[in-house]
Formats: C-alpha cells, structure tokens, sequence
C-alpha cells in the first residue's frame, strides 16, 4: 500500500516526545512537577529509577485506599490492593470511566483541555458496550488461531536475524519491532509507515508532557497529524470491500461509523497505545526479568511447557500500565473510607499485581507461581482489555520461538526506564545473545 499523507512529521528525525519533555524541563525547571506528600505516587521519577515498591507494600500493608489531598494531578485517592481495585472495577455506575468525568488516566480535565479524546475505555455504558463490540471480533479465539502463524512466522525472522556477539538495544530491535508490526497488520496500515505509530504511541500516552502547558500545541498537532493520516486510510477504506482490519470494522459498525472526529481519534490512540505500548513493555520487561532472576530462565530453557504459565507471570510482575483511574458517581464509603462524588480514584495495577494478600513473595519472579493468572495488569470487568488474547498469543510465540533456537539473552550495557507515572516499562535494555 502507497504511503497517504505526505505531510505526515518525518518520526526518524523528529524529537520523541520524551526528548521533547527533558530539553523543556532542563531549560524551564520550574515547571517540572513538584511532590511533597509522602505517598503522592503520581512522581514519574520513581519509576524511571524503580523504586515504587516499597511505598506501595507501605500502603498496602496500612489500607487499600489513601488520599493525596495536593500533587500535579490535583488530589486523588490511592487505591493500592488487589481485591479493592476488583471491587471499584466491579461497579461501573458507581465509579465512572467517561472522558466526561475525567477518563482513566491521572491526568486533571483542563489538563486535557482542548485535547479530550472520547474512547470507548473511556466510556459508561451503554455506549461503550456498542463500540467495544464492534473490535471485539478482530481479538476472537478463531481470529488468534488465524494469526498465530503470521505473529510465529514475524516472530522467528526478527530472532534469526539478530546478531551474535554484539550488544544492541532489544527494545527497539524486538520489542517495539514485533508490537509495531502487529499493529500495522491490524489496522492495514502501510507497512513502511509503521514506526509512525510508535511515534503517536509515545506522544500520546505521556501523562507529565500533558501538564506542561508549553507543549500542549505540539502534542495536539501530532495528534492531529495521526487523525488526518488515519482520516484518508478511513475514506480509502470505505470504498473498499469490508476487510479484516479494525478500520473497515468500524466504518462497518453503527456504534462508530458516525464518530466525530475527535471520537475516531480517541479509539485510534486507545487501540495504538493499548496494543503497542502494552506488549512491547513486556516483551523487554521479560528479558530484564529472566536476567534479574536466572534461576527463573534456567526452569524456562528446561521446562518449555512452563511457558503459558511464564507468560502470565511476566505479565503480573512488569504490569506494563501503572494504573487506571475511575471518578465517583456519588457519595459512598468503600472500605471504610468516604468517597466523595467527584474524587479521583487511582487503581494501581502495578501495586495489585505485587500484593503480598494474594501472590507469595510477590517482588520475585516465579514462572511456576499458580495463580499467576491472578494478575491485573488487563484490568478487570467491563473494562479488561479487549486485547488480551492477543498480547498473551505475541508474547507466548516470542518466548516459544527463542527456546526453540535456544536462544538467551543477556543485559549487557545500559537499562534506561520509562520516565512516566501510566505506561511502565524500558526505553532501552541494551543486551547481547547466546545459547543455552
């Protein structure tokens, strides 16, 4: 397919939006975000340094849910274990995701102002029922079984051509190359084009360089240009027979054939986002695990039928989204603890999945751990990501196809974090293959 918009930003030399963020902060200091309460986990930095957990088990081992009356975000709860974040999600009236309300990320309203993306995550029911149906279809069982051999086939040349010997950054040799690629295949996206949608990805899913009111305009027109590219694959579509691929199924679809444009954008950064920075997190996150722990990737080279299983538990201990956010409906008590209508719950994932209530010896990787399944890292209810079955099937192939070559992977040079509060994972993880 022929490249579309031939004014889209030339994304190999232009500045991701994470350069842009620290070259803003390093000549405008004061505006980096300040934090004084203690558990105002909203700070980017202790991600990027990891250093979370233990003011999570903090809170966790005081209560499932703290306030934080002042940070950058405005005030905020924490809600901090498993089976509280199962019980918000399990009441959707109650505790709304609707953009109109404030959405699922930390971020305030007129942080968004100008920039509100109506998505179906970021919907009640019942009009989000209707769109999340209309995708559902392309994350079938069937639809798996049908792409398995494309994602082994994908999967299996990348690793065969990585080289021996030599260190180079997996996470944007395998990981970003094998999320990225999938995602063209899902939206038929030009294929040349594809790094186009990491590029979007990454500008779209930083919370922090949305409170920095200087690089609003720059964020809304990247944002822009991605909705004018997607805007012509949409009119060059709906001349065309109905196809597989997620835009022909929404132009096909009464719940989103009729979207404003602001709407259509919204989806699109939700399934970019949910789709690539997701896996791509724990595709790397994976191999920093298996290094960290080699006991772990000892039992994986030995025991291959472990793997399903590793894939959940790398899942549950990367938890590549930090967190999720819901916004009270009314007034009610949750746990002993008044919640007002219109507080900002905050569920983090990253905190559920470490629980030491419900996973043993939780901050340890365990490939064999039995409730692995357990983890929340997909969300839960009606929210739980519709791409589930997918992330599970790329990163069940990834970890199949380097066993069968016998292939391990060591870090060997520098591990930089992703500096951010909502997407968890590795900017660089810089390692060096060999064999078992």
């Amino acid at each position: 397919m022929a490249t579309i918009a031939p004014e889209k930003p030339e994304y190999r030399t232009s500045p991701t939006a994470y350069e842009v963020l620290v070259e803003h902060l390093k000549q405008h200091p004061e505006d980096t975000p300040q934090h004084t309460h203690p558990y105002d986990v909203s700070r980017s930095d202790i991600y990027f340094e990891d250093r979370w957990q233990p003011i999570f088990a903090e809170m966790r081992a005081k209560g499932p849910l703290h306030y934080v009356p002042e940070s950058p975000y405005g005030p905020y709860w924490n809600v901090v274990s498993n089976k509280a974040i199962q019980h918000v999600e399990a009441l959707p009236e109650l505790f709304s995701s609707s953009w109109e309300h404030g959405g699922i990320t930390i971020l305030e309203r007129e942080e968004e102002e100008g920039l509100e993306l109506p998505m179906f995550i970021a919907m009640d029911r019942p009009k989000h029922t209707g769109q999340r149906r209309t995708v559902a279809p392309a994350f079938t069982p069937k639809e798996m079984k049908r792409m398995d051999e494309e994602i082994r086939q994908r999967t299996g040349e990348l690793l065969d051509s990585l080289p021996r010997g030599e260190v180079f950054d997996w996470v944007d040799t395998v990981s970003i190359e094998l999320t990225t690629g999938m995602l063209a295949i899902l939206f038929g996206f030009p294929w040349e084009d594809r790094r186009l949608l990491t590029y979007w990805s990454d500008w779209a899913g930083d919370t922090e360089i949305a409170t920095v009111k200087d690089l609003t305009a720059e964020r809304e027109k990247v944002l822009h240009e991605m909705g004018a590219y997607f805007q012509q694959l949409w009119m060059q579509r709906a001349q065309e027979e109905p196809g597989p691929d997620l835009i022909s199924m929404m132009i096909n679809s009464p719940a989103m054939n009729q979207m404003d444009p602001r709407e259509f954008m919204g989806n699109l950064v939700l399934l970019i986002v949910g789709g690539n920075d997701t896996t791509r997190n724990t595709m790397s996150g994976i191999i920093h695990a298996f290094d960290k722990f080699p006991d772990q990737r000892k039992l994986f080279e030995e025991q291959p039928d472990l793997i399903p299983n590793a894939v959940q538990e790398c899942i549950r201990y990367q938890t590549p989204l930090a967190h999720m956010r819901r916004t009270a409906s009314e007034d009610t008590e949750l746990f002993g603890e008044q919640i007002k209508k219109g507080d900002k719950l905050i569920l983090w994932y990253l905190s559920a999945n470490r629980d030491e209530a419900l996973f043993e010896e939780a901050d340890k990787l365990d490939i064999t751990r039995e409730n692995a399944r357990r983890q929340l890292a997909f969300g839960y209810g009606i929210h739980r990501c519709v791409g589930a079955r997918l992330a599970e099937l790329q990163l069940r192939i990834l970890l199949e196809e380097m066993h069968k070559r016998r292939m391990r992977v060591h870090v060997a040079g520098d591990v930089e974090r992703v500096r951010a509060n909502f997407v968890h994972g590795f900017r660089k993880l810089e390692v060096e293959v060999t064999e078992f």
